[in-house]
């Protein structure tokens, strides 16, 4: 935002999978998701005496977030928007895997009415209570199985407060242009049922059907345009795991324009009719920043990049929903390349590699701020973007707000994960020289690819290709509350 443990392919799991598609118990042309690494979401339950999933995951933050005992594969979102009043129909089918045998789970979804619920196409008993509906298959779900879940909803999508963002409502946005989805951090369960934790990783399919002349954008490559007459339905697959808070779906009268990136990678832009080249000019640089980035940071992790803007003049932000960026038009104009530079740089930092909790957010917004940083240095020089962490450093200690690595809830997106977790890599940098440096960015996002990290892992990483222990350098930058010093920028 701008304002290791993996699965494998184990012989019960295909076993599994192909007891599923022989049986043809996933439904009305859902598809099952592409098995790629992820942390593995599970209670911990060891027998197999079927017992009900744990109803959260122990985020400190976000308690009533994420649910265990199944690990989400793949989600199929299927509905039909009514644009003057954003009702909803349609549903979710949803493929997982019991991780423990089963007798009931959960699920988060918050506000629009349940009309249904089948698990392996057989009536479900649920029931709710505020964010959490419960699902309860008539036969219990083995340990190891591959399960198919399909809700059935609708109602009028609104969009939710968050404790963290004080200054914003999140998820489903209405505004001037048409409908726009940013559910950083706990707004994807107000509007698609979903195991809302970054832990539980998923492939996504998106089947929106809209009246003309709206166009729908979403994560991923376009697969399909049907025309209805009236209306039309577009298809998206995203085939890389995302966490569920960067999956957006969004509405409005686009102009669609397209141009090939590095390595063939296709780069496809959705800009609101209305607006002009004062917003879309500052996109030209996009081809080259992925091709510097990878660069600097290790391949490009998806299959497609591209922008969505919100012609809105309420909206003044921006988020990097996964391979396609929500930006509102206002910050564009205002802050230009670098925000582009921010949420790109998120591909990598964010989304490729997932936070584990919400209080390592700095693992996100520090590394995009510096990659901002890094775009002035590749632009105009070192001098210049050494200049930009002086401006920084005196502002941060000026005000002098608490460390990234412990920030407070209603902080979690303050100056300090942003600007202080941004000096934390110029001092690293610093620290270890400019070779050992990229490295350390290299070799993360290597090893933790489509997956999840913690502090305490790009330390280990940072620790073991400079070879030195960083301990002490750590603690005094993510977690003491006097700002350390840069010594090779003379800043103290």
């Amino acid at each position: 935002m701008s304002h290791q443990l993996q699965k494998s392919l184990t012989p019960v799991r295909i076993l599994s999978l192909l007891m599923l598609l022989l049986s043809g118990l996933f439904l009305s042309g859902c598809t099952f998701g592409i098995l790629t690494p992820d942390r593995s979401v599970s209670s911990g339950a060891g027998d197999s005496t079927p017992s009900p999933g744990a109803p959260d995951l122990g985020e400190p933050f976000y308690s009533w977030m994420g649910n265990g005992g199944y690990d989400a594969l793949h989600y199929t979102i299927d509905l039909t928007v009514e644009m003057e009043t954003s009702f909803v129909a349609g549903g979710v089918a949803i493929d997982a895997e019991a991780t423990q045998a089963l007798s009931r789970f959960n699920l988060d979804f918050l506000g629009l009415e349940v009309n249904e619920v089948t698990v392996n196409g057989e009536d479900a008993t649920f029931w709710r209570e505020g964010r959490e509906l419960t699902i309860e298959p008539v036969e219990p779900l083995q340990q190891g199985e591959i399960f198919h879940v399909i809700v059935s909803y609708s109602g009028v999508v609104e969009a939710v407060p968050d404790p963290a963002i004080p200054f914003e409502v999140i998820g489903w946005l209405h505004g001037d242009s048409g409908v726009y989805v940013l559910s950083e951090p706990s707004g994807a369960s107000s509007w698609y049922p979903v195991n809302d934790s970054p832990l539980d990783k998923a492939s996504y399919t998106f089947r929106i059907t809209v009246d003309k002349p709206y166009v729908v954008a979403a994560n991923g490559l376009l697969q399909e345009t049907v025309d209805n007459g009236d209306s039309t339905t577009y298809q998206w697959e995203a085939v890389d795991p995302m966490a569920s808070y960067l999956a957006t779906i969004n509405i409005a009268e686009f102009d669609v324009e397209s141009e090939v990136g590095p390595n063939e990678l296709p780069i496809v832009n959705y800009f609101p009719t209305t607006s002009g080249p004062e917003v879309r000019k500052h996109f030209a640089v996009t081809a080259e920043q992925i091709a510097y980035f990878s660069e600097v940071f290790g391949p490009y992790p998806f299959e497609t990049f591209g922008a969505i803007v919100m012609d809105d003049n309420a909206f003044s932000a921006a988020l990097e929903t996964q391979t396609r960026p929500v930006y509102g038009a206002r910050i564009v104009i205002n802050v230009g390349e670098a925000v582009i530079a921010h949420e790109m740089a998120h591909q990598w930092f964010g989304d490729s590699i997932s936070l584990e909790k919400w209080s390592d957010i700095w693992l996100n917004e520090g590394f995009a701020t510096y990659a901002e940083w890094l775009w002035i240095e590749h632009e105009r020089g070192k001098g210049a973007m050494e200049g930009e962490v002086r401006n920084w450093y005196t502002i941060v200690k000026r005000v002098d707000p608490p460390p990234p690595g412990k920030p407070e809830m209603e902080d979690l997106f303050g100056m300090s994960v942003y600007k202080r977790g941004g000096l934390t890599l110029a001092a690293l940098r610093s620290q270890v020289g400019d070779e050992t440096f990229f490295d350390i960015l290299r070799t993360y996002n290597e090893r933790f690819r489509h997956g999840n990290a913690s502090t305490e892992d790009f330390i280990a990483v940072a620790e073991e290709v400079s070879g030195q222990d960083l301990d002490k350098f750590f603690e005094g930058w993510l977690f003491a509350a006097k700002l350390p010093p840069i010594p090779a920028l003379e800043l103290e």
